[in-house]
């Protein structure tokens, strides 16, 4: 007798067609059973052969185009309006209005790209933010970052071919987060781009202002805050030298740069919630689009508190390995008593009650330009007055800035913010 089998997923498959998903080859599409048939749109959508959809909190919003170059899996994903997934996997990250990500992607966790960011083939991506516009070139690795930059798809900061963002230390730590552009400046599509030339990397924790140009081949490993430069490093000296492991001499910028990210967070997470979450609520699945933006975000934020905490304890196993004078270890040691007071600086009322009073003129000012412009979010922005964009940023700041001081008080030995430089453009 013949063994008849039938796919666990045939129910699922029938009706998405029967939504109006195009299916080409039915047989081919796999979907776990504990995917939500009603978190897909059934408006425009199409999933090539070959595809897999798992994971209970898979959003697919309308126009959708999955696996048009190979095939795709997506777990857990929220998709949005006409967003492109060529080939490769996705797991546990958001992409918004007309994103794109070519064949043999590698999409991990904690990772957003907003509307109209790219990738070409091969692209590594995990807890990373890629701003509205931003284009990556092929054979990427760009995990740990936050890039803005750029006014529109023809004015849009990118990543050349073969690039990498170094974030692994030779003593083990991942508390290497880098900020090119921000949040405050970047929210607003008014920056200049910033260009990361091709063959090239940059060391984290790193800092980037707008406007910079990176020659081809160039390994950052400073920061550059200065706007409008075209950077060409110098390339280290051949030879062999000691090498100390968990020595963290480095460590009040390694701390400070960790700070301002995760400040930068904070100050992006309220932009969604005061600005974004009315033009996401409007879309087709767009609420379950905004709940999973907050969610990556809350996910970006423990990864970078759980990086510190992993950095603290080996700071304090060093601490009794090594003999040190007391003026260089008294730093280590208040960082590492004080990395758990510093993790709570992030959410909550400093977050929440920092620039109040800039936010709420930004919020009037920002409805009344919406009311006479009825378009996109992105549309929105960019038409912003240079007043309003600059009120909005200065809410953002004083985010970043109340968080910085108050961890700053925690960590006196360390000198943090001490002449700081925002990013320029």
């Amino acid at each position: 007798m013949a063994l008849e089998l039938k796919p666990e997923n045939d129910e699922k498959v029938v009706r998405l067609i029967e939504k109006g998903v195009e299916i080409p080859n039915p047989l081919n599409l796999h979907i776990g059973g504990e995917v939500d048939i009603d978190r897909i749109s059934g408006n425009g959508v199409k999933i090539y052969p070959g595809c897999r959809l798992y994971g209970d909190q898979t959003v697919i919003a309308p126009g959708a185009q999955i696996g048009q170059e190979g095939p795709v899996t997506i777990e857990d994903c929220q998709i949005g309006p006409r967003v492109e997934l060529k080939a490769g996997y996705f797991k546990k990250a958001v992409f918004l209005e007309k994103a794109g990500m070519g064949s043999g992607a590698h999409v991990r966790e904690g990772c957003i790209l907003e509307e109209q960011a790219n990738g070409a083939h091969c692209v590594g991506l995990k807890q990373t933010i890629l701003f509205p516009f931003v284009t990556l070139g092929s054979l990427i690795n760009f995990c740990d970052c936050l890039m803005a930059g750029g006014t529109s798809r023809k004015d849009h900061s990118e990543v050349g071919s073969s690039y990498i963002h170094f974030n692994f230390t030779p003593s083990g730590d991942k508390t290497t987060p880098s900020l090119i552009g921000d949040v405050p400046g970047g929210v607003m599509l008014n920056r200049p781009a910033i260009f990361l030339g091709g063959q090239g990397g940059m060391v984290g924790p790193l800092r980037l202002g707008y406007g910079n140009v990176v020659a081809a081949g160039t390994i950052l490993r400073r920061d550059f805050l200065e706007s409008n430069k075209l950077i060409i490093a110098k390339t280290h000296r051949a030879g062999i030298f000691p090498f100390v492991p968990d020595l963290y001499a480095g460590l009040p910028r390694v701390v400070e740069n960790n700070i301002l990210y995760m400040a930068n967070l904070a100050a992006l997470e309220q932009w969604y919630v005061h600005v974004r979450q009315p033009f996401l609520n409007a879309q087709e699945l767009g609420r379950l689009i905004y709940a999973g933006v907050l969610d990556k975000l809350a996910l970006a934020k423990k990864e970078r508190i759980k990086r510190l905490r992993l950095m603290a304890e080996k700071i304090e196993a060093s601490l009794k390995r090594q003999e040190e004078q007391i003026r260089s270890s008294a730093g280590k040691r208040e960082f590492c008593d004080t990395v758990g007071l510093i993790s709570e600086l992030f959410s909550g009322e400093i977050v929440e009650e920092s620039g109040l009073k800039a936010r709420d003129s930004f919020l009037e000012a920002f409805s009344d330009h919406q009311k006479e412009r009825d378009g996109t979010y992105v549309e929105t922005v960019q038409s912003l007055p240079a007043g309003t964009s600059q009120k909005g940023t200065a809410w953002l700041q004083e985010i970043v800035d109340a968080i910085s001081r108050r961890a700053a008080a925690l960590l006196p030995s360390l000198n943090l913010f001490k002449g700081l430089t925002r990013p320029s453009g």
